[in-house]
């Protein structure tokens, strides 16, 4: 009898157990339903990448302003944030140049959509940015918010 209630708890262990990996594809859609779910709760409008990327353009740069392409380095000032608590896990508030090439997915996307002189707030899916690995103090299958502003473009 002991045996047969050791299996049993056993089985139901595994059986409840919640810790399931999710593909690419099913984190994707729990991370923009989430994001989503967040824009109504405040009540923000924001443009749809199909990505998956949500952005909202809090200062457009001016007309027929340069916009970066996957090779162009940009030079930026942003505030990155957890969705999930707020908590600020970098921050640039002196301007900043990277290679767009080099950066996660989800402001390469995001910059593309944007003319020089910009300023957004980015709102990153997990896939477009950490991934399922994190990366110091941003947890695996984090989905980011980003305040940016693009300084310039070469």
């Amino acid at each position: 009898m002991r045996k047969t209630s050791v299996g049993l708890f056993i089985l139901l262990l595994i059986g409840c157990s919640t810790d399931k990996t999710l593909t690419a594809e099913e984190q994707l859609n729990k991370d923009v339903a989430t994001i989503d779910k967040y824009l109504t709760d405040n009540n923000i409008t924001a443009q749809t990448d199909p990505s998956g990327l949500r952005y909202v353009v809090t200062k457009p740069g001016p007309a027929g302003g340069v916009k970066p392409i996957i090779s162009s380095t940009i030079t930026v000032r942003y505030v990155g944030k957890l969705m999930s608590t707020g908590v600020v896990f970098d921050q640039r508030t002196t301007a900043i140049s990277f290679p767009l090439s080099g950066l996660i997915d989800g402001w390469v996307i995001a910059f593309q959509l944007l003319t020089k002189g910009s300023e957004a707030t980015l709102y990153i899916p997990s896939g477009l940015g950490y991934k399922t690995t994190g990366s110091g103090a941003v947890p695996p299958n984090a989905i980011l918010i980003f305040d940016v502003v693009l300084v310039d473009v070469k």
